[in-house]
């Protein structure tokens, strides 16, 4: 019900929509005379009053939707190729045109590069800071999600060990809920954590575009940090992938995903399942894995972790109608996930770890998805996304005795085993505590090209959360009059964007407003003017509204050199974690967390992509500054306490981010390709009238990675490729800097690392199978995120890719 009362009810709306126009699609694949498919060409189609563009997809396909029916002329242009020009006509529902382009060693550079745009460059044209990372061979490997993002300039993925443990994305040193996740536009907080960014795996993966600082107003959320939107492939062809892989530390993944169209009616099923399951019993060390012997002598040992096992399963149902009159999508849709999580300690690793402490959620959403491209008229293009269900979380702690890293029972001085006074592994007593969750989404864009120089899009995004927490062990008075905890948050955003002097100069203008609504009810029991005890509620409740503002421009000074600039006034709105906390999480709650607000400024510059025969690279920078007011993190103060249970989320104070990052993509006759990318900054806040840098924040990260090909090795049609890729991040300190001369500064730091993995995969001359064999942190170095909480060591991984197209 709280849906309906929150958002206009305009779905049904949608359903009675119907363009009856004579339209179709023309579609086609283009391949070089060696039969290669081409990838990247540009795609220009005319006709009487019609011109749009595209480019070729990976197989070298590509569509154009809901066209009048008439005679067009189709013009290809491809860096390796000579140009060429087809006529066609549509006088059907689909027609399909299969191009041969012949094959040169040289084009000149004004002439094609100019023309030439894929949509991850028609992306990256727009002026913001932003990555595109394509997930093509990452499909075929053994790598996750995060895996990919970690690779990105700026971007440093923070994990608290092993798959399934919490992990943070910082993007430019703001990190946490300062950066949104989104599936196709929608937080993915609503999905719950049992549907995650490593349960997705890449070859559901059209891209993924990783936003810095300034986030357009089509991506309408309260992402102050930056924003990373996941878009999932939207083909309407019949496909099919399947995967499965094992590894160290007993990891098994598996994966299935596909798509089945009725070509005659447009009606069309897509499906995906996957299942994550590991023991993370990983080999730990260092100074807080100890044992504890008789008169308390504590000995340094080396352990596996026994309490940290991790399973996610679920999958994702849609069914509808694709490229038909009325819809270009329309999906009826189910996703159900839910996953399993041992707690082998708390927010630290601790000298006493935790045993039989787990957590258990699941979730169900209902989900409607509308897109029409030139609703009712040219240019006006509706694309509709909204989801309703249930998530549900559970903490079970009910187990006294203390353990030790052995994972046998813990001993006193004695020699006696022991248990906790207050009947737990952590402090606070048993429980079976239960949050239940009634959660809504919906995202609604409307955009109107009025032609190739003006555009304007209106976007709306409302998330919606009723929470209700229990706990069985609590007195049973307690559990009749449970507290309920709501929030609802409602982001506008309205667009300009403009393309001038012949599309050197692009310009997106962007204004946002944010309402959010909280309430947290508990009751309580208190004593009345009679004597009598009577039921009372204590409720804390807020509604704030703030605006928001900015601006992205490209201008390109030459075909190949491109300046890009951007600016935002951004808000990031406490989440439900942060407000209401969790105890699974071990997150305290704090109603009077205020807000963050942060002027976000990019300018950078992209040299290429440039093209001399064989050899393609490009070199892009960015320089970005952050001033930050009220931002949320962790008290500055307790930093010391490192063996603190609970966290708490609070109000830091003012500060500033400054620094750079760049990247260089080079490629050899598309057989060799090197990347690498570098993120310097400066992370300050003010702490008691004193400027600091901000502790357990990693100011410098670099990221590099090899690949060659072999063709035809062993077998004819076949490919072998070999991967490299390093990872370093330099020294930070997990603790305040006290001084130059501070004696035992060393003990809060997290050294210098450096982790490097191998790998290859082997294409079946079918195209349709590929074996794929991955080796993590081959030199087994010792790996950490947050102090004393140690990431996994060497690791083997196996798998095999199965696609059908």
């Amino acid at each position: 019900m709280f849906l309906t009362k929150k958002y206009p009810v305009v779905l049904l709306f949608l359903l009675s929509i119907a363009v009856y126009s004579q339209n179709g699609s023309i579609n086609g694949k283009v391949a070089f005379d060696n039969n290669e498919p081409v990838l990247g060409a540009y795609v220009a189609l005319k006709g009487k009053n019609t011109e749009l563009q595209t480019s070729t997809g990976i197989d070298g396909a590509f569509v154009f939707k809901t066209i009048p029916y008439g005679s067009y002329t189709i013009k290809l242009y491809s860096l390796n190729a000579k140009p060429k020009t087809i006529k066609t006509i549509l006088e059907t529902s689909e027609k399909s045109e299969n191009i041969i382009l012949e094959l040169t060693d040289y084009q000149d550079l004004d002439e094609v590069l100019v023309k030439t745009k894929t949509q991850k460059r028609i992306i990256e044209d727009k002026g913001f800071a932003v990555n595109v990372i394509k997930t093509k061979e990452a499909s075929l490997r053994n790598i996750q999600t995060n895996e990919l993002l970690n690779t990105t300039a700026g971007v440093k993925i923070r994990q608290n060990g092993g798959l399934g443990s919490e992990v943070s994305y910082s993007l430019n040193g703001l990190s946490g809920s300062a950066v949104r996740i989104f599936i196709d536009g929608i937080p993915i907080s609503i999905y719950g954590s049992s549907f995650n960014l490593n349960s997705i795996p890449p070859s559901m993966i059209k891209r993924i575009e990783v936003y810095k600082g300034v986030v357009p107003g089509h991506l309408a959320d309260d992402a102050l940090g930056g924003a990373i939107n996941i878009a999932l492939h939207d083909d309407a062809k019949t496909n099919f992938n399947a995967s499965f892989s094992y590894g160290s530390f007993n990891t098994i993944q598996t994966n299935l995903n596909g798509l089945y169209r009725f070509d005659k009616s447009g009606f069309t099923v897509k499906a995906s399942l996957f299942n994550n399951y590991s023991d993370n019993d990983y080999k730990v060390s260092g100074r807080s894995v100890l044992v504890t012997g008789l008169g308390g002598v504590q000995t340094p040992i080396t352990a596996r972790r026994f309490n940290d096992a991790y399973r996610s399963t679920g999958g994702m149902l849609q069914v509808g109608f694709t490229d038909v009159k009325w819809a270009d999508q329309f999906f009826v849709g189910f996703t159900g996930s839910d996953d399993y999580k041992e707690v082998q300690h708390g927010a630290f690793m601790t000298i006493i770890p935790y045993k039989d402490r787990f957590l258990e959620s699941d979730a169900m959403l209902a989900s409607l998805t509308y897109q029409k491209e030139n609703l009712f008229t040219k240019g006006l293009d509706l694309n509709m996304h909204g989801l309703y269900g249930k998530r549900n979380r559970a903490v079970n702690d009910t187990v006294a005795w203390a353990y030790s890293w052995t994972g046998e029972k813990a001993i006193d001085f004695r020699g006696n085993e022991y248990k906790y006074s207050w009947g737990s592994q952590q402090e606070g007593g048993p429980t079976l505590a239960k949050i239940n969750r009634k959660v809504a989404s919906i995202r609604t864009g409307l955009s109107y090209t009025i032609n190739s120089h003006h555009k304007f899009l209106l976007n709306h995004v409302y998330n919606g959360i009723d929470r209700e927490d229990s706990d069985a062990l609590k007195p049973v008075l307690e559990n009749t009059f449970k507290g309920t905890r709501d929030l609802y948050k409602n982001i506008y955003s309205l667009s300009y964007e403009l393309t001038a002097f012949e599309n050197q100069l692009k310009v997106s203008l962007f204004g946002k407003h944010y309402q959010q609504k909280t309430i947290s009810i508990d009751p309580a029991i208190e004593t009345d003017s009679n004597g009598k005890n009577i039921i009372i509620n204590e409720t804390i409740s807020s509604n704030k509204k703030y605006e928001g503002y900015g601006f992205a421009a490209s201008y390109a000074i030459i075909p190949n050199i491109t300046l890009l600039t951007s600016a935002e006034k951004a808000i990031r709105l406490p989440n439900e974690t942060e407000v209401f906390g969790n105890d699974g999480d071990n997150v305290v709650a704090n109603p009077t967390i205020r807000p963050e607000l942060s002027n976000n400024y990019n300018f950078g510059f992209r040299f290429g992509s440039f093209k001399i025969k064989e050899h393609d690279f490009t070199v892009s920078t960015n320089l970005f500054s952050r001033n930050i007011k009220d931002r949320i993190g962790l008290p500055i103060e307790t930093s010391l306490n490192i063996d603190n249970e609970l966290i708490l989320y609070v109000n830091q104070g003012s500060g500033t981010s400054r620094g750079i990052d760049a990247q260089l993509n080079y490629t050899y006759n598309n057989n060799f390709a090197f990347n690498f990318n570098v993120s310097r900054f400066d992370l300050k806040i003010e702490n008691r009238g004193i400027e600091i840098d901000v502790p357990n924040t990693p100011f410098f990260t670099m990221n590099g990675s090899l690949r060659y090909s072999f063709k035809d090795l062993i077998q004819k049609n076949t490919r072998l490729n070999l991967f490299y890729t390093m990872y370093f991040t330099d020294e930070f300190s997990y603790l305040t800097s006290q001084g130059a001369n501070t004696i035992g500064d060393d003990f809060f730091k997290v050294p210098q690392q450096l982790s490097q993995d191998i790998g290859l995969s082997y294409t079946f001359p079918s195209n349709k199978l590929v074996m794929s064999f991955d080796v993590k942190n081959i030199f087994d170095k010792p790996i950490y995120d947050n102090l004393s909480v140690q990431k996994p060591g060497r690791a083997f991984y196996l798998k095999l890719n199965y696609k059908l197209k």
